[in-house]
């Protein structure tokens, strides 16, 4: 059972919400206008589902070009898998490496979505936004993603960062790494305001040029955890802390409120937006059955009996006339 539910909130010091999510059945499906069967006008059927696409944004660049960014490339990405991606997986390595191919032309679409917007607004010029994709066709994960919002798995007690940030950050982070040097932050506490943390070198929109996205695939197991989620929860919230809530024995709805919750209460600088997906197996309801007494009121009358129609009665209803309404 894939278990899924998002929450995006404005926070505490931002006049408006750029962040966008969607979680949605992938599936194809027919509607019929006209047929000789026994099918009601406009009925629509519908295939069986192909995949649950989930999906994170944070847009940039403004109060008004921001929230347009981010709602931009969710369209995008919506029609882009409608119309474009390819339905079927055969599960091979080529398979996999075409579909993650195809997802990050999805990306490179919402980049020419963007210049065209910005080329007929100027004033939108240097928007932008992130986007964090999960493509679900079980047990299979196809991951894209661009800029700083993030994708973690929760595994047997285990948060994993599946990606990471296209921040200057990062990058002084990585060369620090392969110089042997330690990394500059402490790994498990919140990114904070630290001003590097939130410079973009990668995201869709921008400067114009075409986004370089990260891509990849992965095994999900039964009891796993997904989140999805915008740099406002990871700017409050550390790794550990994050670990918790998604361990706690809570409804996904719950889980995602507490999330939000907390990067508030630990200053809510900016939007958060998460979505959190579980994987468990399905537990059949368990019906129990109670004996009932009925109590038997002596003070009510008996019911009366059926009369028996006459065969006279009878042969007059069968005789009588029909009449049209």
């Amino acid at each position: 059972m894939m278990d899924c539910c998002g929450g995006s909130d404005i926070g505490r010091e931002r006049s408006s919400n750029q962040d966008q999510f969607l979680i949605s059945d992938v599936s194809k499906s027919m509607r019929i206008h006209q047929t000789s069967l026994a099918l009601d006008h406009q009925t629509r059927l519908f295939g069986e589902t192909k995949g649950k696409l989930v999906l994170v944004a944070d847009g940039m660049g403004g109060h008004e070009a921001g929230e347009r960014a981010s709602q931009l490339v969710i369209d995008t990405m919506v029609d882009f898998t409608l119309n474009r991606l390819s339905w079927f997986i055969e599960g091979s390595c080529d398979d996999d490496d075409e579909f993650q191919s195809q997802l990050k032309q999805g990306l490179i679409a919402c980049q020419r979505q963007i210049n065209r917007e910005t080329a007929a607004i100027p004033q939108r010029r240097g928007m932008g936004s992130t986007l964090t994709l999960a493509y679900i066709v079980w047990p299979r994960m196809f991951l894209v993603h661009v800029g700083d919002s993030r994708c973690y798995l929760l595994r047997d007690g285990v948060l994993q960062q599946l990606t990471r940030d296209h921040t200057l950050a990062e990058l002084a982070g990585a060369v620090a790494n392969e110089s042997g040097s330690p990394r500059p932050t402490d790994q498990d506490a919140p990114d904070g305001d630290n001003a590097m943390s939130h410079i973009l070198w990668n995201v869709i929109g921008g400067d114009g040029k075409e986004p370089h996205p990260d891509a990849t695939a992965l095994e999900l197991r039964m009891g796993d955890t997904l989140l999805l989620c915008t740099d406002g929860l990871n700017k409050h919230l550390s790794h550990s802390t994050i670990r918790q809530i998604l361990s706690e024995d809570l409804p996904t709805n719950s889980v995602c409120q507490k999330l939000i919750d907390q990067a508030n209460l630990a200053g809510g600088t900016d939007n958060t937006t998460v979505v959190v997906t579980r994987f468990s197996e399905a537990e059949p309801k368990q019906v129990q059955l109670q004996e009932a007494t009925i109590a038997f009121d002596e003070g009510l009358e008996d019911t009366a009996e059926f009369p028996v129609l006459s065969e006279k009665t009878v042969n007059a209803i069968d005789t009588a006339p029909a009449v049209q309404r």
